[in-house]
């Protein structure tokens, strides 16, 4: 590539001249290609080890004049062609150009001008999306890695390290190259090659560790093997990078989403040394992911950036030393000092931004007005002007519509915290909002069901409402301390107010304001209305599902013994099932959403359930329940820290398992009376999923004992059981709602009760040093180990499911599950025709959740397939996958992969020949390869196909799709005479594939000239059949009208007869180019002439032609000779011809081996590193 003009002091160091002119000089590296010896050796060490050499093209070329003796380096190159096509260009193009100037100086001027031309145009020529910020010395070094790992160019390179890899005792020193699929090494040691491609996606484990053996090293699990690599300059910013692209690559293999670059980041001041865009793409999404967790903000909130300063507190009368963070939605402050202040103002509410008077004792203040009258100042910034310029044009463009109407929250009733109103109530009159699902006439959509069913309660005066009341009073007299609202200053006063429990009118609002709910709500009015009338009605799994979980709900609670909280219930489960189909609906939702709608309005419970699935419990509520699996190996992990011994006898037991999960999923609604449960809920949407691990701890630490003495699971889930029965809330003023599973587990004497707030105040004690960084950090451990376990549970499953269906053995089976996942994987990060989603549906069996298009189907078949057809072996590869294809959807599973391939390795003779068969029928034969095949469509039409007539408006449930697949798991039994006849043109297909077939066979000649007896045998049998066809429809009664006018006339070309037809084809399926019409004497030399022609003009018997008509082009054949309608012959005919031929009978009776093909294609990988290392001696030698 041509490169931006640099200087060179030294021309001949290390490198070799291969050739020059007066104003050019083309340069191989020393240590590359053929040859160099000692000092080629250690060049290339030197190249690897070395910072400054190691990133060095092995081609270049240099502009030198005469008289200077600076070189400018203005091309490099990784390979020879590339280097002499831009050698080639220099010499037509501007040799003689430069040759008339008379100053040196002129000429270097000149040609360093234009290269940078050049460069520009190449630039501006490509698409925006495309256009490469990297410096040119991270180019080069991606383009080494491309050369080195035999990486095509959708593979980008993250960034590269120098480290040791320990292969066995022995450090080799050399270079990582972290890229987004995956993690490569290379290392160039005195003529000792090292190379290691792992993809992030079999990475199961990612460590930092310190080691007398490693020091500070990183150690890589596969499921295989260990690689450990050390000596890093960085050792953490390279651990972090790896743990990114680990996460993007377990990602991949959970919802099957590519990597896709921000194409939105901000330009760099200044261009950043060996800094890729991608790695500033990577850290700025960790970035906003820490600033997001840390505001409870939403998932497109993106951070622009942060600074040092002060905030004035007037609650505490001091200045708090903290970061001010700006987004595009929010400006947000958090203290040096944990948990001192925590501040978050969302811009649709900022009314005046301005730059305060400075003093020595308050430098560059800046106060920010909100609309409901706070003042916020900050101070001691260090760009007062830049960042007052930053949120004004954030202000700008905050449109005023979205939220001119909403107000903060501002009164103690609840009814008034939904002051978002759907867009809905603005559609006409009421009678039309009546008709809707949703609408602000229902009694939930302004009160949450708890107070609709308190409303005619009698006061109650006793000491319990007195000391809610008191907590009424303490929240009033917070609140008009510290803000009310979104924009509310959180201290730690805040969160003991908290832990002593939110009294219940403010509950809902509380929630909504600390798990950010309310900001996703105040920017999306009407949303959840019209989502609605979106949702009910469709028929889904997810809403069967929700419909058989309604009554399961809470049934204990009156105000879910009735139809109003049910039908609530059932709106807000069905939206957000509409809303978020990958996740759809899952067991626990109904649990925690009750739970919600007793506080809040719909529109809230919706918003809190959206922030609880996609932000405070990722991954929880999908179809494989991935994060509530990673939380559980997280707390076994927190177990084994804090309370060793019982962890040890907790594993023999298996217990830990069996309660985390119902623990987590339900918050522990379920496990707890609800009155206590509540005030865990309370304390998770403001500390998060830290206090749900506390608190699991803290009930494992009181019943160590009792724990510890078990002697098996149930006794153990029993002491559990009735010890969380037990934890009360003594201070709760709502009537005593019954614990179903209290009322189950109660033995003859009842256990004594635990004060829920003794059992809160416990886990602060106790564990309250868990911080949610070290939560995090753990979590990303486990979720490698979690979705690796799954990924090999879906492997047995399908392994176990085929092993019935096919004659592989478990381990090929294994193996070739593998080749088709990474198949598909590869797919995912380097190009495709059909996107990810369209290939995988996690909601499919295991079978059919990975397919594949029939690119990569021919790359597969081409691997493995034990018939290899030379040039026609895409062609036999298309036909198979459309035979394949029943639902004719473009794409193929694994099933049906291994049905074919099984088909052509374990089936018999005659199964064998049968596919082979209906390969040249349709559909596998397209009507553009055979024009002519209509006969033979109803075979494959008269099977049950999907009923494409159905209306639009008719909606398929999923009791369909289950007869549908019933109706497909019906055995077919088909016989050989069940087979369409077949025309002349698919024979003629058929033989082109035979004798594609065998070129590569030992006894190749005798195939040949079976395949040619078989060939002319079947013409005559067709030729039998057509007059025996034609004497039956001359016998058929006037009445019955003729199928086709073409067979009643008279075929044109009647001179030439069917073998010469087949004669040409077979001419034109030659592998190698038709050789020139030869005298009839050179035809008996072998070596003149392909086999074909000498097996099609030797044993073809076509006496009416002449011996060289086969070796003509056949253009001029094709145009006198036209197909024979009536000619056709059936299996039983192709087979019984077969049988005669004994080299054909041993050739498909001969059983064949896949092992070989699997291990040759998992080799693939370092054959085309070998390849493209090897090509540039292929090349050297071409050129000498």
């Amino acid at each position: 590539m041509w490169i931006q003009p640099e200087e060179v002091l030294l021309a001949g160091a290390l490198w070799v001249s291969e050739r020059a002119n007066p104003f050019f000089i083309l340069q191989r590296r020393r240590g590359h290609g053929r040859g160099g010896g000692l000092s080629g050796l250690l060049v290339g060490t030197l190249d690897v080890v070395l910072d400054s050499s190691a990133r060095v093209a092995p081609y270049r070329i240099l502009l030198q004049t005469a008289d200077s003796q600076i070189y400018w380096n203005i091309a490099c190159g990784s390979s020879r062609k590339e280097i002499t096509e831009h050698w080639d260009w220099l010499e037509s193009n501007l040799l003689q150009t430069i040759s008339i100037f008379d100053n040196d100086e002129d000429v270097t001027t000149f040609v360093k001008g234009k290269i940078c031309g050049i460069i520009a145009e190449e630039n501006r020529l490509k698409p925006s999306d495309e256009q490469e910020e990297d410096s040119g010395k991270f180019r080069e070094a991606e383009l080494k890695m491309r050369r080195l790992f035999g990486m095509p160019d959708e593979e980008k390179l993250v960034n590269y390290y120098s480290c040791s890899y320990w292969k066995g005792r022995v450090p080799r020193q050399g270079w990582l190259y972290l890229s987004v699929n995956h993690l490569c090494f290379y290392s160039f040691l005195l003529g000792k090659e090292v190379t290691l491609v792992v993809p992030w996606t079999e990475v199961t484990q990612l460590e930092k560790n310190a080691t007398l053996l490693f020091p500070e090293s990183v150690r890589v699990s596969t499921r295989h093997t260990e690689h450990f690599f050390s000596m890093f300059l960085n050792i953490n910013d390279t651990f972090k990078l790896m743990e990114q692209l680990a996460n993007i690559a377990m990602r991949q293999l959970l919802d099957n989403e590519a990597f896709a670059a921000d194409r939105s980041l901000p330009k760099p001041c200044k261009t950043l040394k060996n800094v890729s865009v991608l790695k500033r793409d990577l850290d700025a999404r960790a970035k906003n992911e820490r600033y997001r967790a840390m505001f409870r903000l939403t998932q497109d909130e993106r951070l622009d950036g942060h600074t040092d300063c002060t905030l004035w507190t007037p609650f505490a009368k001091m200045h708090v030393v903290g970061q001010l963070f700006i987004s595009n939605n929010y400006i947000c402050f958090n203290s040096r000092e944990e948990d001192l202040c925590q501040l978050i103002i969302p811009l649709r509410e900022v009314s005046i931004v301005e730059k305060a008077d400075s003093s020595s004792v308050l430098p560059c203040p800046v106060s920010i007005s909100t609309k409901n009258k706070m003042t916020f100042l900050f101070a001691n910034l260090k760009d007062r002007d830049f960042l007052v310029q930053r949120i004004s044009d954030f202000l700008q463009r905050t449109p005023d519509s979205l939220w001119g109407d909403t107000s903060p929250l501002s009164s103690f009733d609840p009814a008034s915290a939904s002051s978002s109103v759907p867009s809905s109530s603005s559609v006409g009159s009421e009678s039309i909002q009546k008709g809707r699902h949703y609408h602000p006439g229902l009694p939930t959509a302004s009160q949450g069901l708890l107070q609709l069913y308190h409303q005619d309660a009698l006061e109650d005066l006793g000491p319990k409402a007195m000391k809610e009341k008191m907590k009424e009073e303490a929240w009033n007299i917070h609140f008009s301390e510290f803000g009310r609202g979104v924009c509310m200053y959180r201290t730690s006063r805040t969160r003991e107010l908290v832990l002593n429990g939110i009294p219940e009118c403010l509950r809902g609002e509380l929630w909504l304001l600390f798990s950010g709910a309310q900001n996703e709500m105040a920017s999306h009015p009407g949303y959840y209305g019209d989502l609605v009338e979106q949702a009910m009605g469709l028929c889904s799994l997810a809403t069967e599902e929700i419909e058989r979980d309604l009554h399961r709900s809470m049934p204990e609670h009156r105000a879910f013994q009735n139809e109003m909280g049910i039908a609530a219930l059932r709106r807000v489960l069905t939206a957000y099932a509409h809303r978020n189909p990958g996740i759809g609906y899952c067991q626990a939702m109904n649990i925690v959403t009750s739970v919600l709608l007793l506080y809040c309005t719909e529109e809230e419970a919706f918003w809190l359930l959206v922030a609880l699935c996609e932000r405070m419990l990722p991954d929880y509520y999908n179809t494989r329940v991935v994060g509530a699996l990673v939380d559980q190996g997280v707390f076994e992990e927190l177990t084994r820290a804090f309370l060793p011994l019982l962890y040890e006898h907790m594993q023999e037991l298996g217990v830990i398992s069996t309660i985390s999960l119902s623990w987590f999923l339900t918050l522990f609604l379920s496990v707890m009376p609800f009155d206590s449960a509540v005030l865990l809920v309370d304390c998770f949407f403001y500390e998060g999923i830290k206090v749900t691990f506390q608190v699991a701890l803290a009930v494992l630490h009181d019943n160590m004992d009792a724990l510890l003495s078990c002697s098996d699971e149930g006794e153990a889930m029993t002491i559990l059981g009735r010890y969380l029965d037990n934890v009360v809330n003594k201070q709760t003023v709502a009537p005593p709602i019954p614990h179903l599973h209290a009322l189950l587990t109660s033995g003859d004497e009842p256990p004594p009760e635990i004060d829920v707030f003794d059992l809160i105040k416990s886990s602060y004690e106790k564990f309250g040093s868990l911080r949610s960084d070290v939560i995090e950090q753990m979590r990303f451990r486990q979720r490698l180990k979690v979705i690796q376990s799954l990924e090999d549970t879906a492997k047995r499953s399908v392994v176990r499911a085929m092993m019935t269906e096919s004659a592989f053995s478990i381990e090929e089976l294994e193996d070739l599950y593998c080749l088709f996942k990474s198949k598909h994987m590869t797919s995912c990060y380097w190009g495709s025709s059909s996107s990810a989603a369209e290939r995988h549906d996690p909601s499919l069996p295991y079978l059919e959740q990975y397919r594949i298009d029939p690119v990569q189907f021919a790359q597969l078949f081409s691997a493995l397939a034990p018939w290899t057809c030379g040039g026609h072996t895409s062609m036999l590869s298309a036909r198979l996958f459309r035979l394949l294809d029943q639902n004719q959807d473009g794409l193929v599973n694994f099933k049906e992969f291994i049905t074919g391939l099984s088909g052509m390795y374990h089936g018999d003779m005659t199964e064998k020949l049968k596919l082979l068969y209906k390969l040249h029928l349709p559909p596998a034969l397209c009507p553009e390869e055979a024009e002519s095949a209509l006969e033979a469509t109803h075979f494959f039409t008269e099977d049950e196909l999907p009923d494409f007539s159905l209306s639009v408006a008719e909606v398929k449930d999923y009791r369909y799709y289950l007869r549908m697949w019933a109706k497909e798991k019906e055995p077919k039994r088909e016989t050989i005479k069940d087979l369409p006849r077949m025309n002349q043109e698919q024979f003629i297909e058929l033989c082109k594939t035979l004798y594609n077939m065998f070129s590569e066979e030992p006894m190749e000649q005798q195939l040949y000239h079976s395949i040619a007896t078989v060939a002319s045998l079947l013409l005559r049998i067709g030729e039998v059949g057509k007059k025996f066809n034609n004497g039956a429809k001359k016998a058929e009664t006037a009445a019955q009208a003729p199928p086709s006018s073409l067979q009643k006339e008279e075929r044109p070309g009647e001179g030439v007869s069917d073998e010469s037809q087949v004669c040409q084809a077979l001419a034109d399926a030659q592998l190698e180019p038709a050789a020139p019409q030869t005298p009839d004497d050179d035809i008996k030399d072998d070596t003149s002439v392909s086999s074909y022609s000498v097996v099609s003009s030797g044993s073809l018997q076509c006496e009416d032609i002449a011996d060289d008509t086969v070796l003509i082009g056949g253009s001029e054949q094709r145009r006198g000779s036209v197909l024979d309608v009536d000619w056709s012959i059936t299996f039983e005919q192709v087979l019984a011809s077969l049988l005669t031929e004994p080299p054909l009978v041993d050739y498909f009776e001969t059983k064949r081996d896949i092992q070989a093909k699997m291990a040759a294609c998992k080799a693939q990988r370092a054959v085309e590193r070998q390849t493209s290392s090897t090509s540039d001696h292929e090349l050297t030698q071409h050129s000498t």
